[in-house]
């Protein structure tokens, strides 16, 4: 009790896969000489591997909004009509970077909580067939809920619009098959699933969105695809990048390469629902009980209590760092992260903690309640399993 380790429980920036933190000692490299363009080249076509994509895969020193910014800027023109899907915070964003550009955006709204439904995006089609884009989250961390991206790309797929899917907490946390789909733009970032630091930005570009970046007439410098498409084949970034970051992705890529994709999906999935069948067994309510994602579950604060005060908690009883609300959401829910290098003890500790801090601050619960349903569903789904098999 009075020794507190500091632990990153975020849904971004998420906790550091050590070895890539080591990895990051050796960036006094120069990033015009082979042997950082071996770095490189491994990182884009581990990239590839473990985003299930022929596509093209360009990077860039930024925050995943950078990529965001780049897919608008390089593939449309000023009054280019676009659906924005806006579920919550980040859903915002893809309408700010619109209207900053200039687009004629068709903005499908819905409460936080909620997502849009693909039959919202259909109808908005229907009604505007010479549509351009479609923007969406696969995963609005904001609420913790998760869009029908397949479902939603199928309806995109019919028309000559291209579907711009931002998953940056997406890759990692839920089934995202980019060719299978027809996902012709996905963009990712280096501090969620790929648990690294923040810094880093991807997006896979299919060919279809590649024939918009031969009309688009927006202006863009920094963030040019087409420059990164020809640097990244010759193993270099346009710019000065990032070097410690990226020796830092190799390192995390080769781990996700060895657990394998999918099983890093079903680890948050399983941490997910066992975190929303713990809250609800010490009676709190999840935000976004309809279309809950795998990357982060958001929980209503009890009644009369400031989420705030959990978030306060938290970090001044065990120095453990968890996520408010954002925008309208801040001190009404809290958010508890399951993407990257989370484990069930990352949970056990969590959920006890929050025992306390309930208790602690007039929500009675009786201890060891919400850690059960955590040891309920690790029981069911990785000991049951063993002892079978033995």
């Amino acid at each position: 009790m009075y020794i507190k380790k500091q632990r990153l429980l975020t849904p971004g920036p998420t906790p550091l896969y050590p070895p890539a933190l080591h990895a990051m000692m050796a960036s006094d490299i120069h990033h015009r000489t082979e042997d950082f363009r071996k770095a490189y080249r491994s990182c884009l076509a581990d990239l590839k591997e473990v985003m299930g994509t022929a596509n093209d895969l360009l990077m860039f020193a930024s925050s995943g909004t950078g990529a965001m910014d780049a897919a608008v800027s390089n593939l449309f023109s000023k009054g280019d009509k676009v659906i924005v899907c806006v579920a919550g915070k980040f859903g915002e964003r893809w309408a700010e970077i619109a209207k900053a550009y200039g687009l004629d955006a068709h903005v499908l709204t819905v409460p936080y909580g909620q997502v849009v439904t693909p039959g919202q995006v259909e109808a908005a089609l229907a009604q505007e067939p010479a549509t351009k884009g479609v923007f969406v989250q696969a995963s609005e961390t904001s609420t913790g809920a998760a869009h029908d991206v397949r479902a939603m790309a199928a309806a995109v797929s019919r028309t000559g619009a291209i579907f711009v899917v931002d998953a940056i907490t997406g890759l990692g946390t839920m089934p995202l098959d980019i060719d299978g789909w027809g996902l012709d733009v996905v963009i990712g970032g280096s501090q969620k699933a790929f648990m690294i630091p923040p810094g880093l930005a991807f997006l896979s570009i299919g060919t279809k969105a590649w024939k918009f970046a031969e009309t688009a007439t927006l202006p863009h410098f920094y963030f040019n695809l087409k420059k990164e498409k020809k640097s990244g084949e010759a193993g270099e970034s346009s710019w000065t990048p990032s070097t410690a970051l990226i020796l830092a992705l190799a390192e995390a890529l080769r781990y996700v390469k060895q657990i394998g994709m999918d099983k890093l999906i079903e680890n948050a999935r399983l941490l997910a629902t066992a975190t929303r069948a713990a809250v609800q067994k010490l009676g709190l309510e999840l935000f976004s009980p309809g279309s809950p994602g795998s990357s982060v579950t958001a929980v209503r604060a009890p009644a009369g209590m400031d989420s705030g005060v959990i978030v306060k908690e938290f970090k001044s009883r065990f120095g453990a760092i968890i996520a408010n609300g954002q925008g309208s959401m801040k001190g009404q829910i809290f958010r508890i992260a399951h993407l990257g290098y989370f484990d069930f003890a990352d949970l056990f500790a969590m959920v006890a903690g929050l025992e306390i801090i309930l208790n602690a601050n007039g929500f009675p619960v009786k201890y060891g309640t919400g850690v059960a349903a955590v040891e309920e569903i690790y029981e069911r789904a990785a000991v049951a399993p063993q002892t079978v098999s033995a």
